[in-house]
């Protein structure tokens, strides 16, 4: 039996509760995302589908369809209320006809441990800053490796171990105020344990600044990144609670402001051949030569 210590429904809820406004405080998805992107100028490949997991709105598919204006999108998300929210407005005609260049993309509600989409059917998984809401990123990595093609890529980023590191120290209260943040290194070794190839992880710390504690808290809870773990607490706050830690807070203040670290850790790799059968048996490749 695995121990869930992830809150699903909560970490949907949270994200459906912003979605109507979620694009005016993505700020930080949209950098990292915009740092993705750069790390494609390296990659060769024309894929023929795309699957963005954990789209929300949608943030990274224009820089998709601009680099593979060729390719089909599909994007999954768990909250459908972020689905539609970034469903663009269709002009009465378009949607007479069922047409549009919008309708390329193919939104999906569904979980990214558990694909909705047949196995290698697709070229490159692509997850901007989704692995961490997860309890176990190696479900989700292992069904990425399935619905990809031989050959196909899987590009990801998530939220390393020193994310929010000040929230952190400054409750003592004995519960959980953020999400559980794994190491790269162990992002590594699941990507080979799923039967990937080349296996390519980095890191970067990213510091935001804020003039109040507040402020902090309300991107946090504007962008749905509260914390959604189960050792989280579940009722209010007391506000001796609240005063202690904005006190603890308060003493990292350097050069009038009070930071905010963000750990920010890519990975990419590539689908191999299959090297042996589920039941373990080796695949053994044989040349053929063409005779003279």
């Amino acid at each position: 039996m695995t121990l869930a210590f992830v809150d699903r429904l909560q970490v949907a809820r949270r994200f459906s509760r912003v979605a109507a406004n979620y694009d005016q405080a993505d700020f930080f998805v949209r950098e990292v995302d915009r740092r993705m992107q750069e790390r494609l100028d390296y990659v060769n490949i024309q894929p023929a589908r795309i699957v963005d997991l954990g789209c929300s709105r949608g943030g990274s598919f224009a820089g998709l369809v601009a680099r593979y204006p060729q390719a089909q999108l599909v994007g999954l998300d768990i909250a459908p209320a972020m689905l539609r929210a970034g469903q663009p407005p269709r002009s009465g005609w378009q949607r007479w006809l069922g047409r549009g260049r919008h309708n390329a993309v193919q939104r999906l509600a569904a979980d990214a441990v558990k694909l909705p989409l047949k196995s290698q059917s697709t070229a490159i998984v692509w997850s901007n800053l989704l692995l961490h809401w997860l309890d176990d990123p190696l479900p989700a990595l292992a069904e990425a490796h399935r619905v990809l093609e031989v050959g196909g890529l899987i590009m990801f980023s998530t939220l390393g171990p020193d994310t929010l590191k000040e929230l952190r120290s400054a409750f003592a209260d004995g519960y959980a105020h953020t999400q559980r943040f794994i190491d790269m290194h162990d992002f590594g070794d699941m990507l080979v344990g799923c039967g990937f190839a080349d296996p390519v992880m980095d890191m970067e710390v990213l510091t935001l600044t804020y003039d109040r504690f507040d402020d902090m808290l309300g991107d946090l809870r504007a962008s749905g990144s509260g914390c959604a773990m189960k050792a989280r607490r579940h009722g209010l706050t007391g506000h001796q609670s609240w005063a202690r830690a904005r006190a603890a807070y308060e003493r990292l203040r350097r050069d009038g402001k009070l930071p905010a670290t963000f750990e920010v850790v890519y990975g990419h790799a590539w689908k191999a051949a299959a090297k042996q059968v589920a039941d373990g048996r080796a695949i053994i490749r044989f040349a053929t030569r063409q005779r003279k």
